[in-house]
């Protein structure tokens, strides 16, 4: 199989295997066992969560640079490591940090960590990010559950030749977004007196923020929340019949909706700021959406 029969342009399935092969090793795990039924995907500023599970149980850290064909991240706030750890009793794979097609990637390399999570036994993936707030009802500050997204970029990880093994050439992204998942994480946060807005994120390329002209654009268009990630990985995911959780950290108003500037610098702040409350539902969902799978 040559390199570009699996993601669209870089990566197959051999190179996926392998990687998957290396991490068991790591970890001792059998061959074909599953590692984990539930992943994270830590975002700007979101990596304190690894750091407390890392705390709180005995884990594994495997830098990305370890890891066959895995790519690393150049961005501040993306640490680039894979850590596996327990939240109680539950065995639980966070990738802390992720890369972006605007650091010179292809789409498909970007979601290639995602395969490997697949590979893995994956089930459930929760994928976070920081966003800017484009909708009324949200402001700086909160948690907003994805109920779907636009996917604005122009591409897509999974152009080219598809391989079986993986997934099938044509599905369907009505629920891109597991709805039943959305409602755990809103059971959990009434518990945790964290009240968790809804929302549809538009995924754009990146690197520059937007324009208010882009963002009034966006706004008719029916989104609630702007990045520059998770679209490419719910994809692959839902290509690999894996649920997806998505949950974005609002760490900004989208430009023109505010009197200031925007930077990277804020944001990874205002993520930090909120990162214990996101800590806190991250520990009490995990364990809820792997109890669901061994059932």
């Amino acid at each position: 199989m040559t390199e570009q029969v699996l993601l669209g342009k870089t990566i197959g399935f051999e190179q996926i295997s392998i990687a998957a092969d290396f991490i068991r090793n790591r970890l001792k795990i059998k061959d074909n066992a599953s590692v984990a039924s539930v992943a994270a995907v830590l975002g700007s500023g979101l990596g304190a969560f690894a750091q407390e599970v890392m705390e709180k149980s005995k884990s594994t850290v495997i830098s990305y640079r370890e890891i066959p064909h895995f790519p690393t991240s150049s961005i501040e706030g993306h640490g680039s490591r894979l850590v596996y750890g327990f939240i109680g009793e539950t065995p639980v794979l966070l990738m802390e940090g992720r890369v972006h097609c605007y650091e010179g990637y292809s789409a498909g390399k970007v979601v290639f960590p995602i395969r490997v999570l697949q590979a893995l036994g994956v089930k459930s993936v929760v994928l976070t990010n920081a966003a800017g707030a484009i909708g009324d009802h949200l402001e700086v500050g909160d948690l907003m559950l994805i109920q779907d997204h636009i996917n604005l970029t122009g591409d897509n990880p999974l152009l080219g030749p598809n391989d079986l093994r993986v997934g099938p050439r044509f599905f369907d992204m009505t629920e891109a977004y597991s709805k039943s998942l959305r409602e755990l994480a809103k059971k959990v946060g009434i518990s945790q007196k964290l009240p968790l807005k809804e929302g549809v994120y538009i995924g754009v390329l990146g690197p520059c923020y937007e324009t208010p002209a882009e963002i009034r654009m966006f706004k008719t268009m029916g989104a609630d929340a702007v990045g520059m990630s998770t679209v490419f990985e719910t994809i692959s995911a839902r290509h690999g019949s894996m649920e997806v959780l998505g949950i974005s950290c609002l760490t900004n108003k989208a430009a023109g909706l505010s009197a200031t500037f925007l930077n990277h610098e804020e944001v990874t702040e205002i993520a930090t700021k909120v990162s214990k409350r996101f800590s806190n539902l991250l520990f009490g969902l995990i364990p809820e959406i792997a109890n669901r799978h061994e059932y």
